[in-house]
């Protein structure tokens, strides 16, 4: 009996041992993905920038032709196919029929009208 219980108490202590082994595992593979994540963010230079700043104002009327650039995140002197691909790009996220707002497509819409018309 007093080999059976000794063997019982190994048992029992090697399957608590393999539970915090265990843990242990899950908890070094997650600190691993947060620090490779931390990694390129620090590579890219985005740790240590704060907060995007976002343009601060309403809507101009008439739109200006740098409000439509800032809309279109476009240069100055940008041709016709950087602003037709930039509206493109703007209106597949923004679409209503995607869900989007309508109210930011006709603002979109209207930036892309502003820019081909100023060329």
């Amino acid at each position: 009996n007093l080999i059976n219980s000794k063997i019982n108490i190994f048992v029992k202590n090697t399957k608590m041992a393999w539970q915090y082994i265990g843990v242990a595992l899950l908890g070094v593979g997650f600190m691993t993905k947060m620090g490779i994540r931390t990694y390129r963010k620090i590579k890219r230079k985005e740790f240590f920038t704060g907060p995007k700043t976002f343009y601060k104002g309403g809507f101009e009327m008439p739109m200006t032709r740098r409000e439509a650039q800032l809309i279109l995140n476009v240069r100055e002197g940008a041709d016709g196919n950087t602003i037709k691909a930039a509206h493109r790009k703007l209106m597949v996220l923004n679409h209503p029929d995607g869900g989007g707002s309508t109210y930011v497509a006709t603002k979109v819409n209207e930036a892309k009208d502003t820019l081909l018309k100023s060329m």
